[in-house]
Formats: C-alpha cells, sequence, structure tokens
C-alpha cells in the first residue's frame, strides 16, 4: 500500500467510515468490509483533503464540469467541482437507474469530470458516463476515492482513484464460513 492509500484509509478509519461485519453492496457481492462514505462526509475537513487530492489526478482534463452519481458523487463531486473551479451537477435514481434530471443540461460536447466515492464493479460510473453521453456532454475522466477492485474495474475513459484495495467481494451463493450463517445488511453509502 503506497502513501497515499494509506492516508485515505486512514481518513475512513479515522471517521468511523470503514465498517467490518456482513454487507451487501450495490454490486449485490457480499463483503466483510464497507466503506461509508457518509460517514466521512460530516467532517468537511477530510472531504477538502481527499477532494484535493482527485483534483491532482483530475486537473488536466480541461473539463468545464463535474458531474457526481447520487448519492455518492454528492458531497466529493461538489467538493472536486469547487477546487477545480467549474460547475457541478448530480445524476440521481430514479427506479435505481441514474437520470439527469432538474432540469440540468450539457453544451454539446461539454467536457465533464465523473466523480464518484467507492467502486466495486463501476456500475454506476458506466451508467453515468452513458447518461452524460445521451445528454451530449464529453467524459474525459473518472475519479474516484476508493477502488475496491484494486484497479480491475474500467472505463472507456481515464480512470483515477485515490486507492485500489482488494477487500474481497463474494458472490451471495459462494459466501465464505466467517460470513456464512452471519445476517447481511445494506447500510447504505
Amino acid at each position: 500500500m503506497n502513501e497515499r492509500e494509506e492516508e485515505v484509509l486512514n481518513i475512513f478509519r479515522e471517521s468511523g467510515a470503514l465498517l467490518e461485519g456482513h454487507f451487501v453492496l450495490r454490486s449485490g457481492f457480499h463483503s466483510a468490509h464497507f466503506f461509508q462514505c457518509a460517514q466521512v462526509c460530516q467532517y468537511i475537513d477530510k472531504v477538502t483533503r481527499l477532494a484535493a487530492m482527485l483534483v491532482e489526478d483530475l486537473k488536466g482534463y480541461g473539463a468545464t464540469t463535474v458531474v457526481g452519481p447520487a448519492m455518492g458523487g454528492l458531497v466529493i463531486g461538489q467538493e472536486v467541482a469547487r477546487l477545480l473551479g467549474t460547475r457541478f451537477l448530480f445524476l440521481e435514481k430514479v427506479d435505481d437507474k441514474l437520470e439527469l434530471r432538474r432540469n440540468f443540461k450539457f453544451e454539446p460536447g461539454e467536457k465533464v469530470l465523473i466523480v464518484e466515492d467507492v467502486i466495486t464493479r463501476g456500475g454506476r460510473v458506466v451508467e453515468a458516463l452513458a447518461q452524460c453521453r445521451a445528454h451530449g456532454a464529453d467524459p474525459v475522466a473518472v475519479g474516484v476515492i476508493v477502488d475496491r477492485s484494486a484497479g480491475a474495474s474500467t472505463f472507456d475513459v481515464p480512470h483515477h482513484s485515490l486507492a485500489q484495495l482488494s477487500f474481497p467481494t463474494y458472490p451471495a451463493d459462494a459466501l465464505p464460513p466467517q460470513l456464512e450463517g452471519t445476517p447481511a445488511i445494506k447500510p447504505g453509502s
């Protein structure tokens, strides 16, 4: 683990945001670890630090807008946009699918960054990329705080993460002994 990844993990630990137990992730996979970013978001200094680290990776793409998928990308996305001096908007869930609403609009070819909190397989990021394109934007890069796939998730634009970690995940029908028989919870991001 590099120094930056250690700093990110320490921020999650200090915030009480790295949970241990039996969790069902949005991806449907099960895990003994859960990153509850909402706990970090209580502390603006920590959000600002994470956003500043992401900005270092994302500032060279010439984006004029940051897009955050709800819920996880809202706080971190807005802070990244503030530090970059760009516009911020969000995609929200409607029937568990991301949609551009609230009369938000993109200029044709508008360069956007997608900013998310945690990915396991990257499903919400893929949805966000598709929504932005469907509404005329040009996604130029993705930034996430924690990539639980340890870098295995890929997108058709450059992808930057502050921490690429490998906390094991399991399909529901292949749980390890330490998770079997323990009730699984969905604590929300």
